[in-house]
């Protein structure tokens, strides 16, 4: 158990910190640069060609370390597919965004059908090989389990999606999603390991990968994750939750992503329904903050914080 815990964390550490002083001046040689949303604050003009599909970087780390003890934890498959799975929809969205130049990349159809795709095979894999129970553990209900019967695909395609997609809003300041993320890591990381739950390699794989990748994407960033990074994240918390018995948990320990993709819904209802006035300054919630005078550094800080917080109490709630 102690190798499974400790050795993922550092291999995956290790790989990040090393590839990503390779990676950062061949993105920047490929030209693979950041544009910047014309809509954006404007304290981000500076960042218009910063490296981005720097997701890789920690993704070659949680392979790296992964892959060694897949056949002990089969459980992990799964987890790897929707993470890997996502992750390449994101890259997909990257690339198209460097080459066409422009900051819309995949339309919204196009990554909302890839990412059905993606979450369909990942239900059937459940369902075929009976890896996971698809009933919820309630939060603060010790031993209680819900089950949704009819609904539980319908929900399963809900909570997954929204999952990845509040994690892909939720990178838009230097270090935050990364921030953020590796404490979730750290909270699955616990978790799988108290009950045993099959995944402890690849959670603690993430959380190593991603301290490795901070040390160049905290402010000033030197390279972006782009959409690379962010859903394969997103895909990854969604993966755990559900082989752990946790999609109910995802309200407390991904609440961040949570309000990062509803501020973006309310905005866009507010303005339609109000003709033309706005809720919050800009969305998602991290740019209406930048907007009232915080700093990047102290929104990642108080995101985190928040974060860290709220797997606290989630921890109590099992």
């Amino acid at each position: 158990m102690r190798i499974s815990v400790i050795l993922p964390v550092f291999i995956s550490f290790g790989v990040s910190a090393v590839l990503g002083p390779v990676a950062i001046p061949y993105l920047r040689k490929l030209k693979v640069g950041q544009t910047i949303r014309d809509d954006g604050p404007s304290s981000h003009i500076s960042k218009n060609g910063t490296p981005t599909m720097g997701g890789i970087i920690f993704l070659a780390g949680v392979l790296a370390a992964s892959i060694p003890f897949l056949k002990e934890y089969p459980k992990m498959i799964p987890v790897l597919f929707l993470t890997l799975g996502y992750g390449l929809i994101g890259f997909l969205d990257d690339y198209i965004k460097v080459v066409k130049r422009r900051s819309e990349g995949l339309t919204v159809l196009q990554k909302l059908f890839c990412q059905i795709l993606v979450t369909g095979a990942f239900a059937w894999y459940l369902l075929q090989y009976h890896v996971a129970e698809l009933t919820m553990k309630i939060p603060f209900m010790p031993g209680k389990l819900l089950d949704l019967g009819a609904f539980t695909l319908p929900a399963l395609f809900f909570i997954v999606i929204g999952t990845a997609n509040g994690t892909n809003f939720t990178d838009g300041l230097d270090g935050l999603a990364g921030s953020v993320t590796v404490l979730t890591a750290v909270f699955l990381s616990v978790v799988s390991i108290g009950t045993n739950g099959g995944i402890t390699p690849v959670t603690c794989a993430v959380a190593g990968g991603l301290l490795g990748f901070l040390l160049f994407n905290v402010y000033p960033a030197r390279v972006f994750m782009g959409d690379t990074g962010s859903l394969a994240l997103g895909g990854f918390v969604a993966g755990c939750t559900y082989i752990l018995q946790l999609p109910l948990f995802v309200p407390i320990i991904g609440f961040v992503y949570m309000i990062e993709v509803l501020s973006v819904i309310l905005q866009v209802v507010y303005y339609k329904c109000s003709g033309g006035k706005r809720l919050f300054k800009m969305a998602p919630l991290h740019h209406h903050f930048e907007l009232c005078g915080w700093s990047e550094t102290r929104i990642v800080a108080v995101f985190s914080i928040v974060t860290a917080l709220l797997c606290l109490a989630a921890m109590a709630g099992l």
